[in-house]
């Protein structure tokens, strides 16, 4: 799978997917640190990415947003510890890879994650 990681996650996430066989960037690794939420959204569209997020924003675009192919995975998480967030990824990967090739936004929690897919109301 490709992931695009936003800047509340770790880069060593985004190591850890390349090391699970993963195509994955982080924005600070392409000099976009900076750039707005639609911005980022916009370029995971393009690249065939999944998002991942801490930044609740993105829920709120893709919703609006009516597309059916882009998979935000959105982590809300008390513990955001690194190795935590590696093992609720992993978790979520193994559960909802269907899910997220075809377009889902995905709520992560410390005990439980939550698939909504794609277009949402339909």
């Amino acid at each position: 799978m490709r992931f695009l990681a936003d800047m509340g996650v770790s880069i060593r996430v985004v190591e850890w997917l390349r090391s699970q066989g993963h195509s994955a960037t982080h924005l600070r690794e392409e000099g976009l640190q900076t750039s707005p939420d639609q911005a980022i959204f916009e370029k995971a569209g393009k690249e065939n990415r999944i998002l991942l997020a801490f930044d609740l924003d993105f829920g709120e675009i893709i919703a609006f947003s009516g597309e059916r192919s882009i998979s935000v995975i959105l982590f809300r998480l008390h513990n955001t510890r690194t190795p935590f967030v590696i093992n609720r990824l992993n978790k979520v990967l193994s559960e909802s890879e269907k899910a997220l090739m075809e377009g889902a936004i995905i709520t992560v929690e410390d005990s439980r994650h939550r698939v909504r897919r794609l277009p949402l109301g339909a």
